[in-house]
């Protein structure tokens, strides 16, 4: 990868440009159950689907998704945000999509696994340098990292 050896900054655009759409996507889903659907709504439409606990699990996705697509957005706490959305996901993927086969426009699984594996990125990664995870915790990683003598 000889690009980032000269751009080193190219991955962490990448984890920006990712981060901000992942962020608009959740944030307009969870504000769409929270002002558009509302809760009682969303409760309702979880129940008739078979997800467990429908009141618990409609709160669940509406703030998790506002919540965490905010902290998308914003850069901060990503791989807690991105656990949480990958749950939100993966509850979405089995509980409502995945008798549905692959494509979206059958109400398939394809949005849910690409929103849930971008959600596992960003907790495997971390959120870049364009964040603000790295200016709140920048001396966590090179204080774990070996000092080398100059010779």
């Amino acid at each position: 990868m000889p690009h980032v050896r000269r751009y080193p900054f190219l991955p962490d655009t990448g984890l920006l440009i990712g981060r901000l759409a992942l962020g608009v996507i959740f944030i307009a889903h969870g504000w769409q159950k929270l002002s558009d659907l509302g809760h009682s709504n969303v409760t309702k439409m979880f129940d008739a689907m078979g997800v467990p606990m429908p009141g618990v699990s409609a709160t669940y996705a509406t703030w998790v998704e506002l919540i965490g697509g905010a902290a998308l957005l914003a850069g901060v706490l990503v791989p807690v945000a991105g656990l949480l959305l990958v749950a939100d996901m993966a509850g979405a993927f089995w509980f409502v999509h995945v008798d549905k086969g692959l494509f979206a426009d059958k109400g398939g699984y394809e949005l849910v696994l690409a929103l849930g594996a971008a959600s596992l990125l960003l907790v495997l990664t971390g959120a870049g340098r364009f964040s603000l995870d790295a200016v709140l915790f920048r001396g966590r990683d090179t204080a774990a990292e070996p000092q080398h003598a100059a010779a």
